[in-house]
């Protein structure tokens, strides 16, 4: 298997790819092809000894900056990393794509050169939030943020078939993110949506309001990409705030810090379970071909965990699940 690597996207490229590319090297049976600056990427790669045949190096001389637009981009910048990375996919030289750099060039990119999967309207990125249960994925997280019933549909299918082909979970169940519980909450979309979800053989839970998802009601919480994506960025600003919070109310007095001590390996957990590094990535489902989407500010475990996610989509032949499984839906609709 070949795994591609934008080594060229983070925040701190190509250090942190470098580095999680030769810590996944050791962990999965793939060749991992660095794709950027060939010699910015070398002299990372010399301070680390990557087995023999595990890392490869392809040339990209152009970058796509995070602030640049996605679609003008991906046309003027065609020696890219992103576009170069993604071409290697469609040309059948590797597997999968990674990277941490522009979400909507990556997005651009992918529909430029991999094109959708067959039945597949929308792709959507799929992003696993941790819950009190463990985590749930919520899609979609920003690919669209003007949504009609039959992406949300779609969305779910393909939330059920990666929670159960990556994530293991037997018949998860499905929640559509709304206003209220009630069948007839919601607004027009929400309500459309509903309605052509119960219609399927899908675990569907019904309608779910937004304090469900920390409680992990549902194992997929179904939204458009302008809520997913303001319901992603909230809870990475609260979770980063509330630890600002108990940190300097600690501070404050001599025995808090004590006791501090005495709870800091439960802290310690906890705050592992909320960092996004565990997870790597965000999967963009639909594209025909496996594209993850990693943090712009990841550091090399978040990379590897991507490079992991992206193996294990190959491996567990996730696309051709969502196309059999999409077709399936179709036929039944009529």
């Amino acid at each position: 298997m070949r795994l591609v690597l934008d080594a060229m996207g983070s925040d701190k490229a190509p250090d942190v790819e470098v580095e999680g590319a030769w810590q996944a090297s050791a962990e999965i049976d793939a060749e991992i092809i660095l794709v950027g600056q060939q010699k910015a990427i070398e002299k990372e790669l010399a301070k680390h000894k990557p087995a023999a045949g595990k890392i490869s190096i392809v040339n990209a001389n152009e970058i796509i900056e995070m602030h640049e637009s996605p679609a003008q981009s991906c046309r003027q910048k065609q020696d890219s990393s992103i576009m170069v990375g993604t071409r290697l996919i469609k040309e059948g030289k590797a597997e999968a794509f990674v990277s941490a750099g522009n979400s909507g060039a990556v997005m651009t990119a992918g529909l430029m050169n991999l094109k959708r999967l067959a039945g597949v309207s929308r792709p959507a990125i799929a992003t696993l939030l941790p819950t009190l249960n463990g985590a749930c994925l919520l899609v979609d997280a920003g690919a669209n943020v003007d949504c009609k019933p039959k992406h949300l549909l779609q969305f779910a299918i393909m939330g059920d078939i990666y929670v159960r082909y990556i994530m293991d979970k037997i018949n998860p169940s499905i929640g559509l993110l709304s206003i209220g519980q009630e069948d007839s909450k919601g607004n027009e979309l929400t309500a459309a949506a509903f309605s052509l979800i119960k219609k399927t053989s899908l675990n569907f839970a019904g309608n779910i309001e937004g304090r469900d998802i920390i409680k992990g009601k549902t194992d997929v919480v179904v939204c458009d990409g302008f809520v997913g994506n303001v319901v992603l960025k909230f809870a990475e600003g609260l979770a980063e705030s509330l630890f600002h919070l108990i940190k300097a109310e600690i501070e404050k007095k001599l025995i808090r810090k004590i006791g501090a001590i005495l709870i800091k390996p439960a802290f310690k957990e906890i705050i592992k379970r909320l960092d996004y590094a565990e997870y790597g990535g965000a999967p963009l489902l639909g594209l025909n071909g496996v594209c993850i989407i990693g943090h712009g500010a990841s550091n090399a475990k978040a990379i590897k965990n991507a490079l992991k996610v992206s193996y294990e989509s190959v491996k567990n032949k996730v696309n051709q699940h969502l196309k059999e499984e999409i077709k399936l839906y179709e036929l039944e609709r009529g």
